[in-house]
């Protein structure tokens, strides 16, 4: 799953945008940055623990382009234990710096999100917990095109959401957010019809850095958009 965690970050943006009275959306609700961050987090940690030889994937090319990666161990991040520990670390985090109880449940919640949309689309691979035999995963990926529905039917969704939900306070946050959208669309296209990463690292350090750009982006553009009456 790519598109629908992003979807998941849009919507909750888009359902936590505060008043239109307010001067501007961060004013009063999480900005799609810190959503981005949330829905995405086992994501940005998972890169990390790869390079570092933490967590293990292994690609094996394929026709699926969605089984070309064997997730052979990631349990620090995508067991349903990490993630629930995860989520509930970042849910505290929030309500720390921001004394804002309800939004940092509600993003909690959004880092929990992702195990459950990966346990979707995932063959049998997500742990319960470190260490335990029992893998998840109800397989959405065998299917290219029922993937392709539900990815691109959350993000669309979402997409029109958020745009319904928001108005650009200036040229940047209407073309910064139209890129956005394009470069999401693409990235996932590319990502799938183009050839396999050559190794894991590759795979580690583009999944860093693509997916850590797209977190300032998103904070940028919410900084140019204000909640629609």
């Amino acid at each position: 799953m790519f598109l629908g965690h992003y979807g998941v970050g849009l919507a909750g943006r888009a359902a936590l945008r505060g008043s239109a009275a307010q001067p501007t959306m961060q004013s009063t609700a999480p900005s799609l940055g810190t959503w981005f961050l949330a829905v995405q987090w086992l994501d940005l940690v998972w890169p990390l623990l790869l390079l570092a030889g933490i967590e293990r994937v292994s690609i094996e090319p394929g026709p699926n382009p969605f089984l070309v990666l064997d997730f052979v161990h990631y349990p620090y991040t995508h067991s349903l234990l990490a993630a629930g520990v995860w989520a509930v670390g970042f849910g505290a985090v929030y309500r720390w710096r921001t004394g804002n109880g309800r939004a940092a449940l509600w993003l909690g919640g959004g880092v929990l999100s992702h195990w459950v949309l990966d346990l979707l689309v995932h063959v049998p691979d997500l742990p319960l917990y470190p260490g335990s035999e029992i893998r998840l995963g109800l397989g959405l990926w065998r299917s290219v095109p029922a993937t392709l529905v539900v990815e691109f039917g959350l993000f669309v969704l979402a997409v029109g959401f958020y745009t319904r939900s928001t108005r650009p306070l200036d040229a940047v946050g209407r073309w910064a957010w139209r890129a956005l959208v394009t470069f999401l669309a693409l990235g996932y296209a590319g990502s799938l019809f183009g050839p396999p990463p050559p190794s894991a690292t590759a795979l580690g350090l583009s999944a860093m850095v693509m997916l850590w750009l797209l977190v300032p982006w998103a904070y940028w553009i919410d900084r140019h958009r204000v909640v629609a009456a």
